[in-house]
């Protein structure tokens, strides 16, 4: 067995806030760390599950139902939908709360860079969700194709303002990809079938928005790609039979990106440690 010669936190973390996260993770994980997230503090624990709220200020997007579906931090888990005879390029959508969260605690970060804390060369992680994740969550059906696209282009406004802000040798950007292998593997993941909304070739659009994504990064900020199976309540919504899937996508991905992935992140669930598992 090998030696691990470095460590990568995906993202959440279980502390409070944001420098206790980043001071903790120096600390113990030290020089094997390359990059530190802030742990994905406050709603954004919740993975995505804080958005419905966000996008629900917007004119146009209604909330599915009278009364609340409570979730952690207090949040609103109803679902959305365009209202009736909006046009959805029409819709205006609010900041979604990423790249103030990430501003807000980059000044901790370099703080704790100044302190000696976190090593000189560590980059800033902001790891943030695909579009599609979002959209696949939170919209019917018949609203995805709609809304996909302004989404999107609302999470790449959020994109840049984080790279407007932060310096690009310190920032590196995670997309965080789960519902997309929902769809690849037609899971009947949290109590419905994940299914594609454009036509063609589901995996060929998947492997289309994501390259994208990566894309969207510039080539001096290092750019790393999480795929996920979920862990709603500790579980995947669907338990691989090894990581073919995983390589296939991966594989598709990098060669229909324009630049190179910093790094990539294959699930593994905990009980596998058998080679057939790994063998693809």
């Amino acid at each position: 067995m090998t030696n691990p010669r470095g460590a990568l936190l995906v993202g959440s973390v279980n502390y409070d806030d944001a420098e206790t996260t980043m001071r903790t993770a120096a600390e113990i994980l030290g020089p094997r760390l390359r990059r530190i997230p802030d742990g994905e503090v406050g709603v954004r624990f919740h993975w995505i599950m804080f958005q419905p709220d966000v996008l629900g200020q917007a004119r146009g997007i209604e909330r599915v139902g009278a009364e609340r579906i409570p979730f952690g931090a207090g949040l609103d888990a109803r679902p959305l939908r365009i209202a009736e005879g909006v046009d959805a390029s029409a819709i205006a959508l609010p900041p979604l709360g990423y790249a103030s969260a990430a501003l807000e605690s980059y000044e901790i970060f370099r703080h704790l860079r100044a302190e000696g804390a976190i090593a000189e060369g560590v980059r800033f992680q902001v790891s943030l969700p695909t579009p599609l994740a979002v959209v696949a969550s939170f919209f019917a059906g018949g609203d995805r194709a709609a809304i996909e696209p302004v989404y999107t282009a609302a999470l790449l406004r959020e994109l840049d303002e984080i790279l407007a802000a932060i310096p690009h040798a310190d920032l590196a950007i995670q997309w965080d990809v789960a519902s997309e292998l929902g769809i690849i593997e037609r899971a009947a993941g949290y109590g419905r079938v994940m299914d594609a909304w454009w036509p063609g070739d589901p995996f060929a659009g998947l492997v289309e928005r994501l390259a994208a994504l990566v894309d969207a990064v510039p080539s001096g900020v290092e750019v790393g790609v999480h795929l996920c199976y979920g862990d709603a309540a500790e579980r995947h919504f669907i338990e691989p039979t090894d990581a073919g899937i995983l390589v296939r996508y991966a594989n598709a991905v990098v060669a229909a990106s324009g630049r190179a992935l910093t790094w990539l992140h294959l699930p593994v669930p905990i009980e596998r440690d058998d080679d057939a598992y790994f063998a693809p």
